[in-house]
């Protein structure tokens, strides 16, 4: 199993930022709580995925917010390695981005569950091979087509 690094910091950050606004706090506020001295812009790089976060500086993020490291990473994995058999992993953005005539459907949905997602909600989802039956024949075209182009627009 080979691990793209870029997207998995990115989604550790993702989650770092998911977690520090459930908790409704400004970065400035996660920093005040702490037990070293951290930038602020530090932070915001963690949290986009641009920098690198040591092993003890997220056990100290973990903990300052009340969340056991181990969940966080367990969070992170099921993003970043679907192992869920027949599940789908894509990006919404992407499939909005997408200029496909028949995937017009599906880039409604994508479209109006980021909406409804708002800041805090993400940006990818998992779907079952239920729902992508359920896509496909709203969009006209035979399931396993439709999982054939879903990958090609989220590769992992």
């Amino acid at each position: 199993m080979l691990i793209d690094a870029e997207s998995y910091q990115r989604i550790l950050g993702d989650e770092l930022r998911k977690l520090r606004r459930k908790r409704g706090w400004t970065r400035k506020e996660l920093n005040q709580h702490l037990q070293s001295e951290i930038s602020l812009q530090t932070l915001a790089t963690y949290e986009l995925g641009t920098r690198h976060c040591s092993v003890v500086r997220l056990v100290e993020l973990c903990l300052a917010m009340d969340e056991l490291p181990q969940d966080l990473l367990a969070k992170v994995h099921r993003r970043v390695f679907v192992d869920e058999p027949g599940r789908v992993r894509i990006d919404l953005r992407l499939v909005i981005k997408d200029d496909q005539q028949e995937l017009l459907p599906l880039r409604r949905w994508a479209d109006d569950r980021l909406k409804r997602s708002g800041d805090n909600g993400s940006a990818e989802v998992h779907l079952d091979f239920a729902a992508l039956e359920r896509m496909a024949e709203l969009c006209g075209i035979p399931t396993v087509d439709l999982i054939g182009r879903l990958r090609r627009l989220n590769p992992s």
